[in-house]
């Protein structure tokens, strides 16, 4: 009764028999045992924080991407994206004893208040979540509306302030969590997704990944102080303040626009890891340093923490599935010039200056005891928060948040999807490129299309099973060689199996865009975003004659007047406008830096269809509906 039950619920009659069915029997699988463990958990006490999971393809999966540590070491909490919720865990037992739904999905978390207050960015709800912690159970205190997809969090010293950057339009937001209200916000840059704040509460960092920089914002006079060029960066990730407030340290990536060969790729020369810092009492020109050893590089660097005393510096590298850990004091930093494609061998001789500790599993939001060497890692999938000793260099415990379930094949296609380890000598994965299985902010030449430097953006991979051909050219026709030819020509990697490939299909047809910010709550259109509806359908426009269907695409080569001799294809695949509005260059090429450059210069209606121009209002409207969609 309770399997039938549980399957009824999540899976609906009209939908199961979507399901393939090697998912099918996975979710049946997984209810049989929720009706084994739920009676059971009802029996001992509260048991919601077992109902509060997502029962879907992905039924007891948390997926855990940030941590966070109770000062006087009694608690931890994670925030879990795929389940949305927050885990509360007992550090002496190591048992989670609380869970709470937190979100469609969560990306950040910190404490705040009086350090028994945890704060949560529901990155798809457009909502930040106070909860309190108070014997052993969270509660909701606050949920405040921001909108524009908040990620990272900053909290100032006192903890009655956070600062949140909401990604989808460029914005940092203000909070006033005593009276649980948005106070103001600033334009910052394009994809502010990580940010930190001095000691003193007076600076704000924000890395700004769409501009591929980092913006310092004087929080008094609420004005961008200063900026800092990160030269071809991508993919910034969590940022971590000095005690002296003297610097903001960050990992990321570079992507440097040479062909893929494999002796580029060795040299450093296509992409690379760096932890960089950036003064924030003055402007000067950033410091690095390389992560990549020769024939083991590091991939996809995300969290970042320094120990209670400041001697280490620690960096979750989830793409090796590692961590990395410096004796920060004599980092052989570089500014102007440097640092070069390869790290240190100073580093190298000495193993008390840099260690790397392998975790397995996807290593995301990392957070340190005040010992000065406990680490506590959010493995995203693990499933797990895994406790290493960076002195002895080994996991000491692995606190396991959910139950434990042989992985089902979404899962599997995650695990491939992350796994910079498929590429020659491990430098780069997936999602290094396709961020999450979205977008970035460079244009590449992934050899895909058949000549070298002919610089494409990167495609979105949501929808990607519906909407062929592939490749900017459309030559590609067949998914699963081109999937080949990523791990083989664009990674340089082995070929994938046939298991893999199928598992990494389900995985990104699973995904879900989130919510519009640029509709209402209810999805509905604003009033220029409807007049803009008009102009697209419009003859003059006419944009659904290539711009049509569901995804927004005919999945036909047209010549739009934008090739150029290098190119080995004539003419372009019409590309999905679902989500353009992510996006920060537009065009094959990204010659365009935003959609009325687009309209009005390379793309306009004239230039394609022989029509006319669009006048300020129509080009202003039709840049709502497309933003929109």
């Amino acid at each position: 009764m309770i399997i039938h039950f549980f399957f009824d619920v999540c899976y609906p009659a009209n939908k199961a028999h979507q399901l393939p069915p090697e998912r099918l029997m996975v979710v049946r699988n997984s209810m049989r045992l929720l009706a084994l463990v739920l009676p059971l958990a009802l029996l001992l006490g509260d048991a919601s924080w077992l109902l509060a999971a997502k029962t879907d393809g992905l039924a007891q999966y948390r997926s855990p991407v940030d941590v966070a540590l109770d000062e006087g070491g009694k608690w931890l909490a994670t925030v879990n994206q795929t389940s949305g919720t927050i885990s509360l865990v007992d550090l002496p037992t190591g048992k989670v004893a609380d869970e709470k739904p937190c979100g469609e999905h969560p990306s950040f978390l910190r404490t705040c208040l009086d350090g028994q207050h945890l704060i949560v960015s529901d990155t798809f709800g457009g909502e930040i979540r106070v909860f309190e912690v108070a014997q052993g159970t969270l509660r909701l205190a606050a949920t405040i509306d921001v909108g524009y997809q908040p990620t990272g969090i900053a909290v100032s010293p006192d903890g009655k302030t956070a600062y949140v950057g909401l990604v989808a339009t460029g914005e940092v937001a203000q909070l006033d969590l005593v009276a649980g209200k948005l106070t103001r916000k600033l334009e910052v840059g394009k994809w502010p997704r990580y940010l930190a704040i001095s000691p003193d509460g007076t600076r704000l960092a924000v890395g700004c990944s769409g501009e591929s920089r980092i913006a310092v914002v004087d929080v008094p006079s609420w004005e961008v102080d200063y900026t800092q060029k990160l030269s071809g960066g991508i993919n910034l990730g969590q940022m971590q303040c000095s005690a002296d407030g003297k610097y903001v340290y960050f990992p990321w990536m570079i992507y440097r626009s040479n062909p893929i060969t494999k002796d580029n790729i060795r040299r450093g020369w296509v992409l690379g890891s760096r932890i960089g810092r950036v003064r924030l009492d003055k402007s000067e020109y950033r410091e690095a340093i390389t992560l990549d050893v020769p024939g083991t590089a590091v991939a996809d660097p995300h969290g970042i923490a320094m120990s209670g005393d400041e001697t280490r510096l620690i960096v979750a590298a989830s793409g090796t599935h590692e961590l990395l850990v410096y004796r920060r004091a004599d980092l052989p930093w570089e500014g102007i010039g440097g640092p070069g494609d390869l790290i240190d061998p100073k580093l190298m001789r000495d193993r008390d200056m840099f260690q790397r500790i392998e975790l397995g599993g996807r290593p995301m939001g990392i957070a340190t005891a005040a010992d000065g060497h406990t680490v506590y890692v959010a493995n995203y999938l693990k499933d797990a928060v895994q406790v290493v000793d960076i002195e002895s260099r080994e996991i000491v415990r692995e606190i396991s948040l959910g139950l434990s379930i042989e992985p089902n094949e979404v899962r599997h296609g995650e695990t491939v999807f992350y796994d910079a380890r498929r590429s020659l000598d491990q430098w780069y994965s997936c999602h290094s490129c396709h961020y999450n299985g979205g977008v970035n902010s460079k244009a590449m030449d992934t050899w895909n299309d058949g000549s070298a430097l002919t610089m494409k953006t990167v495609l979105p991979l949501e929808n990607v099973s519906q909407t062929g051909p592939w490749t900017w050219h459309g030559w590609q026709t067949d998914l699963d060689n081109a999937m080949h030819k990523s791990f083989t020509t664009t990674m340089q990697g082995r070929r994938a199996s046939e298991a893999d490939k199928l598992a990494l299909l389900t995985y990104l047809d699973s995904q879900q865009l989130p919510p519009n910010p640029f509709r209402g709550k209810d999805g509905t259109l604003s009033e220029s975003a409807q007049r803009g509806k008009q102009v697209f359908e419009s003859a003059e426009a006419n944009c659904v004659s290539c711009h049509s269907g569901e995804h927004f695409t005919d999945g036909a080569i047209h010549d739009v007047g934008l090739g150029s001799d290098e190119d080995q294809y004539e003419g372009f695949n019409t590309p999905t406008l679902v989500g353009i509005y992510r996006k920060v260059r537009f065009l094959h090429d990204a010659r365009a830096r935003d959609l009325e450059e687009v309209l009005t210069e390379y793309h306009s209606p004239k230039q394609v269809s022989d029509t006319r121009d669009l006048t300020e209002e129509e080009t202003a409207d039709l840049i709502s509906y497309l933003k929109s969609l």
